[in-house]
């Protein structure tokens, strides 16, 4: 999908993706992804044979249990937060704590990180659009 962003240029945002990357060596790995297919994620971990060996689903029963306390505690809210709302905690605490004490954010991202990031989407697009022709 592709929009104007505040400064009137125009933006591609992926909605939905899939794709597999393969190494030099044969190992290959996939990633799909629908971030508008509501509040429930999955991963999936297969064999060389395509047999699913894994599966991550989130949210999980007791997130679940979660998630109806939030929705009957903020029901204008949007639904992912509450999926989310460990993570939330979880990030806010640790950017709080290295706000205090001047500590590493364990397991957060750094700007450096974001950018890199960005720079690795940034490149793939092209690519991405073109497959989409």
């Amino acid at each position: 999908q592709t929009l104007p962003g505040p400064s009137g240029k125009e933006f591609t945002d992926f909605d939905k993706i899939k794709f597999t990357i393969k190494t030099k060596t044969g190992k290959e790995v996939s990633v799909a992804a629908d971030r508008c297919g509501g509040t429930d994620s999955y991963a999936t971990v297969t064999d060389a044979n395509g047999e699913e060996v894994f599966r991550y689903w989130m949210p999980d029963e007791e997130d679940k249990k979660t998630v109806q306390e939030l929705q009957a505690k903020y029901p204008t809210a949007m639904p992912y937060f509450f999926t989310q709302d460990p993570d939330y905690v979880t990030v806010k605490e640790r950017v709080a704590k290295n706000t205090v004490t001047g500590e590493e954010a364990e397991g957060v991202a750094t700007i450096g990180v974001a950018v890199e990031t960005l720079r690795v989407a940034e490149f793939l697009t092209p690519t991405l659009m073109e497959q989409l022709k």
